[in-house]
């Protein structure tokens, strides 16, 4: 028998009774993206059909749906997360204000500490994280922003059940129940044997008196983590939960205690200075258009679009930061959808655990929505978002494309991802090759923006926005290239169009091929805003 996973308790849940109102499309597209976020952000049509249990017409068309909204993609004969899912975590995240708030102060303790450190709150019976400061070691923590863990195996979740309610508990021991071996937590591996859930019990005491927690352990051999809550100013509650994440090798428990926790402290401290005078968020405008996009759509591709399942992706698109908590009003107003689309869809993200309602009739994003996407993506880098546009490219002008970074002194440049072209004669460079910078285009595009100061050759290439080398490098190889910035606008990368001299003359490569090449980097650019808004791509 398959094991059971996170759909299938949300499966359950809807088994116990949909609202009448519930709107199912919207519920089969949200297991469509759980199944893929589950397998890792890949499956075939026939392996979601399977997964799913719908009808390869009904896949089908939700993957259609899906990649009209830029959330899937086609990749040969498979199905693939796309960086724009991201956007429904974003909207949580933002709205959250914690990552934003505190997570520089993750990213200090970790550097300081030379450990990795991990922010996390709770999600029902469980723990979600929602910042990751990770070492990057040969033996490190494989964790990601948007992953759910059980209470018990955690030192989070000790800290988080000090607060629960004896039907959080009735929760907790129910799911124990049903699910001994933690297979609906595809984070963790799972527990054999199972344990004692009286150890849960005496470990939450022992975090009720001393205010802290400690994971010696629990999730698998050899890994050790000491956890702080941070407290919210206007409650006391835990906010989050501050971890600093080690292994066996480098620390026991005994040092996180001694060693490692005072440093924590401080640095929660600092955090809940933070949460105290962080000024009232300023709300941006939401999404615009969003109500017309959807109508527009349906009229392109007809019934190959479900137009109430994009519709109901768009209601989290509302929430952001300054709009935390939003009335069904306020939500039909940002998205532009009609006030009983939206309280059906609200309805059934209610349903499906994405949303919850508040007392005061204000609905707010909840953890559960990173469960769309977010973990497989939260962990990607410049190379795998640019791959699919660089091919999308080299078929197009049918000529091999590339992507490459500087190396660390500034002299040469290194190629991170290409995409060949169907030639007979043709550039081939393989990833990671080196060449001189100053005689590349790649290159010169990348020092026209570190160079200081700039010789006239790289300060028309800054002005211009792109570089053109002409046989300089090989004969008969011409190039040209456009830098790729991230969110602050600082290049972090280039892009190039490579051909033969007998191919395109130099004012083709300028007409013809450069305003393909930059439309490719706004994509790639589009794409990289969406994933660092609250990750960290590294560039190679």
């Amino acid at each position: 028998m398959p094991a059971k996973t996170a759909l299938d308790a949300d499966a359950a849940r809807v088994e116990a009774g949909p609202p009448d109102e519930a709107v199912g499309p919207l519920v089969r597209g949200v297991g469509v993206l759980r199944r893929l976020t589950e397998a890792g952000g890949t499956l075939s049509p026939s392996a979601l059909e399977r997964a799913t249990g719908l009808a390869r017409s009904t896949v089908d068309r939700i993957t259609a749906t899906l990649s009209r909204m830029d959330y899937v993609r086609p990749d040969g004969r498979d199905v693939v997360l796309a960086p724009r899912v991201m956007e429904l975590g974003n909207a949580y995240l933002a709205a959250l204000r914690l990552p934003a708030l505190l997570g520089a102060h993750a990213d200090a303790l970790a550097d300081e500490l030379d450990e990795s450190v991990s922010l996390a709150v709770a999600d029902l019976d469980g723990i979600r994280f929602i910042h990751q400061a990770t070492r990057h070691r040969a033996m490190s923590v494989s964790f990601r922003i948007g992953d759910l863990l059980p209470a018990e195996r955690t030192a989070p979740g000790s800290l988080f059940a000090t607060e629960w309610t004896e039907p959080d508990w009735t929760r907790w021991r129910a799911r124990r129940a049903a699910d001994p071996t933690d297979a609906a937590f595809p984070a963790v591996p799972p527990l054999h044997p199972p344990t004692d859930d009286s150890a849960f019990a005496e470990r939450v005491e022992r975090a009720r008196r001393d205010g802290w927690a400690v994971d010696d352990q629990l999730i698998e051999p050899g890994l050790v983590a000491v956890s702080v809550p941070v407290r919210h100013p206007g409650t006391s509650r835990a906010a989050c939960v501050a971890s600093v994440v080690s292994h066996t090798s480098r620390h026991s428990a005994t040092d996180l205690r001694t060693t490692l926790l005072p440093r924590l402290r401080t640095a929660v401290t600092a955090m809940e200075s933070a949460l105290r005078t962080a000024p009232p968020p300023e709300p941006g405008p939401p999404p615009a258009g969003l109500a017309t996009w959807t109508t527009a759509s349906k009229h392109q591709l007809g019934r190959d679009f479900v137009e109430s399942l994009a519709r109901g992706l768009t209601v989290p698109a509302a929430f952001g930061e300054g709009r935390s908590a939003l009335s069904l009003s306020e939500v039909a107003r940002a998205t532009g959808l009609a006030r009983a689309t939206v309280r059906r869809a609200l309805l059934t993200h209610e349903h499906l655990g994405l949303v919850r309602a508040h007392p005061d009739r204000t609905y707010a994003l909840t953890p559960r929505i990173l469960d769309l996407g977010f973990p497989p993506l939260s962990r990607t880098t410049l190379p795998r978002l640019a791959e699919p546009h660089l091919r999308l490219l080299a078929d197009r002008l049918h000529e091999p494309t590339a992507l490459a970074v500087l190396t660390p002194d500034g002299t040469e440049i290194q190629y991170t991802a290409g995409a060949s072209a169907s030639r007979v004669l043709t550039v081939h460079i393989t990833v990671g090759a080196r060449l001189p910078a100053a005689a590349t285009s790649l290159g010169r595009v990348l020092l026209a923006d570190t160079t200081t100061p700039l010789p006239p050759a790289l300060a028309e290439v800054r002005a211009r926005g792109y570089a053109l080398v002409d046989e300089e490098l090989e004969s008969g190889l011409r190039s040209i290239a456009v830098p790729v910035r991230d969110r602050s606008g600082r290049t972090v990368a280039a892009l190039n169009v490579a051909t033969h001299a007998a191919r395109r003359t130099l004012e083709d490569c300028v007409h013809q091929v450069l305003p393909t090449l930059r439309t490719t980097a706004d994509h790639i650019e589009s794409d990289l805003r969406t994933a660092s808004r609250f990750t960290h791509i590294p560039a190679s």
